[in-house]
């Protein structure tokens, strides 16, 4: 069996979509587990100008009717079939709806991993027109797949609300926490509040992150909010920070990758991420990652997580003022009481036990088995916990 990872652009880790870094990491790690892999992309320039990676990547055009599928990924679908299951990254993409159509109709097995797009605050983004376009197309595609992967919760009662099912299921994904000497980097000599990601700030909650943090900083001002990312409303946020009157204690960097995002994120004492919608947010993960406790709304689907672990703050609302309590609650935590390595070390034991590929990958080749064998029925120990709820699996 033979997986194909279909996308829209090249996986390539170095640049902003997370999607994008999700499917690499993702691949990458089935390759080195011993799975058989490629990465099937639909980009407007295929042309292979990416950093090297250990599976095979290929390229497809884009057509200008985003209906239109490229007639050379169809026939190279049609040549492995019997052979492969194919697994979508991403929804409400046109062309996908037509080469889903087409796998189906020559009994070729997918599944779908929507990254977010179907939890409600997403839903109500163009919402007429997705309600449109769900009843002609999605829907459809929905009901040829064998599988839907959701990230988290929310996602979960977002696609709940709009098309009941049972092939929905729930699996994290993988990361492998980096080795990383804490020594050889110098903290911030204040204490330092960092967010990495893109620069949105109405799905990123970034209104929430200033103004959390304004009311933080007046407690504390020897303070600092480190924003690590760009976009196109980074003048906005700025704006943003001087109506706040805390534009000199928060320090925008802009983007940052591999070695430089470390160095960035290691002179944090906390990472934060407010999101009013996302899936599961690789950067708190890579915070984590990192030893560093982390804030989180209930729609980065990480705060259970964070929980169990005690390694960081779940927010009990989208409000600056239950922010602000989360950066108060860590602060004693870590300056007052000095439980700093403690967070450190429940990070890492989250990361470690939470987020194993070896464990979430065995999982996912069980769903690629069963839609190979046209099972649609997803066997019980693929499985989430949440809180003290029983283990969630197989939509009922």
């Amino acid at each position: 069996m033979e997986i194909i990872h279909l996308i829209l652009g090249k996986a390539n880790p170095d640049r902003m979509n997370g999607v994008n870094k999700v499917v690499n990491e993702m691949a990458t790690n089935q390759v080195q587990h011993g799975y058989q892999v490629q990465v099937w992309g639909i980009t407007t320039n295929p042309v292979h100008d990416y950093p090297k990676r250990n599976f095979v990547t290929q390229l497809y055009q884009k057509q200008r009717n985003p209906f239109k599928a490229d007639k050379k990924v169809l026939a190279d679908f049609l040549e492995k079939k019997g052979q492969i299951v194919v697994h979508m990254h991403g929804a409400f993409i046109p062309v996908f709806y037509t080469i889903a159509k087409f796998l189906h109709k020559n009994d070729i097995p997918f599944i779908i991993t929507p990254h977010s797009t179907y939890n409600k605050v997403m839903m109500k983004k163009n919402a007429l027109v997705k309600k449109a376009y769900f009843k002609l197309f999605e829907s459809k595609l929905l009901h040829w797949t064998s599988s839907i992967h959701l990230l988290g919760k929310t996602e979960w009662e977002g696609l709940s609300a709009i098309f009941h099912n049972k092939k929905s299921i729930l699996i994290p994904y993988g990361f492998k926490s980096p080795q990383v000497d804490a020594s050889k980097y110098s903290k911030a000599t204040v204490f330092t509040v960092g967010y990495c990601g893109r620069i949105a700030i109405y799905p990123k909650g970034l209104d929430i992150l200033l103004k959390g943090f304004s009311l933080f900083h007046q407690s504390c001002p020897k303070s600092e909010l480190l924003i690590i990312g760009d976009g196109k409303e980074k003048m906005k946020l700025e704006k943003m920070a001087a109506d706040l009157q805390i534009a000199k204690s928060v320090r925008f960097t802009g983007s940052a990758f591999g070695e430089d995002k470390i160095k960035l994120l290691m002179q944090c004492e906390v990472f934060a991420h407010p999101s009013r919608t996302d899936g599961l947010p690789a950067t708190i993960v890579e915070a984590a990652s990192l030893g560093l406790p982390c804030i989180v709304s209930e729609a980065t689907n990480t705060g259970d997580y964070i929980l169990k672990f005690d390694a960081g703050y779940a927010m009990q609302e989208l409000s600056a003022e239950s922010f602000c309590k989360g950066l108060k609650a860590i602060y004693e935590r870590v300056v007052i009481i000095h439980e700093a390595e403690l967070l450190r070390q429940n990070a890492l034991r989250m990361i470690n036990e939470a987020f194993d590929w070896t464990r979430i990958l065995q999982q996912f080749n069980r769903i690629y088995e069963d839609a190979l064998l046209k099972e649609h029925k997803i066997k019980s120990n693929i499985v989430v916990q949440f809180k003290n709820e029983p283990l969630a699996h197989k939509q009922q």
